[in-house]
């Protein structure tokens, strides 16, 4: 783990605030962001209200465009990278039958302190003195020991990855 992220005197890394938000009724104070939950919250530049950066890789500027738009916007959505739409169906609905899982569930996957992969908050919310509304799940590899231990009777229809490369199939959900 790098040291920025083990020395961070805002949110310790080793310490998983997560939230369950199948049973959650309020938002814990913890989570709030003043500033974005404000009803007569205006917007602070005309550039908040543009759209993320769309970046198509056959475009020759490409590698000039994605510099810009992470200097800029620090995200940008990526066209023609050469991965077909059924491929990214099928990752969404993994990823959305992950997410259905009850916490108790997902937390048998839960990224050590000094890990980088499995479930928990994102590795940037400890640089945050607000907690994220999110949950994550982070993948390096292959995903097959937490696929084990999120479904121990059916992982293959999570995330089995035989091998990934353009050259090679990948068998997904």
């Amino acid at each position: 783990m790098p040291a920025r992220l083990r020395s961070n005197p805002i949110h310790p890394p080793n310490k998983h605030y997560l939230l369950d938000f199948q049973s959650l009724e309020e938002l814990p104070d913890s989570f709030k962001w003043a500033h974005l939950d404000s009803p007569n919250r205006v917007l602070e530049s005309e550039s908040e209200s543009e759209s993320v950066p769309v970046i198509d890789l056959n475009d020759p500027n490409a590698q000039q465009l994605i510099g810009l738009a992470c200097k800029s916007w620090g995200v940008f959505q990526v066209i023609n990278h050469g991965v077909s739409k059924s491929l990214l169906d099928k990752i969404e609905a993994c990823g959305k039958n992950l997410f259905a899982l009850p916490v108790q569930q997902k937390l048998k996957a839960v990224r050590s302190p000094d890990g980088v992969t499995g479930y928990g908050p994102a590795r940037i919310s400890s640089f945050f003195s607000k907690r994220m509304w999110s949950e994550g799940f982070t993948i390096v590899g292959s995903p097959l020991e937490h696929a084990r231990q999120l479904w121990p009777n059916d992982y293959t229809t999570f995330w089995y990855v035989s091998s990934f490369s353009p050259t090679n199939t990948c068998n997904i959900c």
